[in-house]
């Protein structure tokens, strides 16, 4: 999970990641890297800061194809959502 460090995962941050997410995601994240790192890079982008706690969060959405996962945030007004996000990112479970 060393590719984490590239988007300021902290050492802690991960450690705690791995210490909660099931075996099977983390393998699932690890054989994505690819993806994970596309759609990461993709929220850190659109500047959404908080993109770490959704990761950390929601880390199972980041297995998802990326056309897919960037048509999510498509359909909402970018700094309207990048606002809402801010200030409570766990509504990215009803997008």
């Amino acid at each position: 999970m060393k590719f984490l460090e590239k988007y300021n995962f902290n050492k802690e941050e991960i450690a705690e990641f791995l210490n909660n997410c099931p075996k099977k995601l983390i393998d699932a994240i690890k054989d994505n890297k690819k993806l994970v790192s596309e759609n990461i890079s993709y929220l850190k982008d659109l500047g959404i800061d908080n993109y770490r706690d959704i990761f950390l969060d929601y880390y199972e959405m980041f297995l998802m194809d990326h056309s897919n996962f960037t048509a999510i945030f498509a359909k909402y007004d970018l700094n309207d959502l990048i606002e809402k996000l801010k200030k409570n990112y766990k509504i990215i479970e009803y997008l």
